[in-house]
């Protein structure tokens, strides 16, 4: 294995990721404008993305192994151990790569926790609208469970709605 392959492998990673902050960035916008008729489309894009990411993965980590051997590394080395013991030009170039790993998931990690922030507060919001069709409020008890209060209440539905 060389240093080149390893190298077009990350590249691969990378592209992947930007391909999934894109999948997430989707799934948000379809979060924020409230279609959730193509959210399951969007979550089963942002899968087989991780899924392919996933199969890219143990290609890189066997060829991170086999680089390490030839470079007189442990198995599993980091890529700035790499980026150290490999010399110039790679040194620089796996830098470059840990660099760009290192942007990609702390975006990525930020959009995930926002769409699972819009996530919550859609449900929150469903289940209050829920409530108030159903006049059930619910609340929890000393042991944590959720009880309904009160009874449902007749409501006037207007049918040409």
């Amino acid at each position: 294995m060389s240093l080149a392959d390893l190298s077009s492998t990350l590249w691969r990673v990378r592209e992947m990721l930007d391909l999934l902050l894109f999948k997430l960035e989707e799934e948000q916008l379809l979060l924020a404008a409230g279609k959730t008729r193509w959210l399951p489309h969007a979550t089963r894009e942002v899968e087989m993305v991780l899924e392919q990411i996933r199969q890219t993965e143990v290609l890189r980590a066997a060829q991170v192994d086999a680089v390490a051997a030839e470079l007189g590394l442990h198995p599993a080395p980091s890529l700035s151990q790499l980026a150290a013991a490999a010399g110039e030009p790679w040194g620089d170039i796996l830098q470059q790569h840990r660099a760009a790993f290192l942007t990609a998931t702390s975006e990525i990690t930020a959009m995930a926790e926002l769409n699972r922030e819009l996530l919550t507060s859609g449900a929150r919001s469903v289940h209050e609208a829920l409530m108030t069709v159903t006049g059930q409020v619910s609340t929890y008890s000393r042991r944590g469970e959720t009880v309904g209060t009160g009874r449902a209440a007749s409501h006037i539905v207007n049918e040409a709605m």
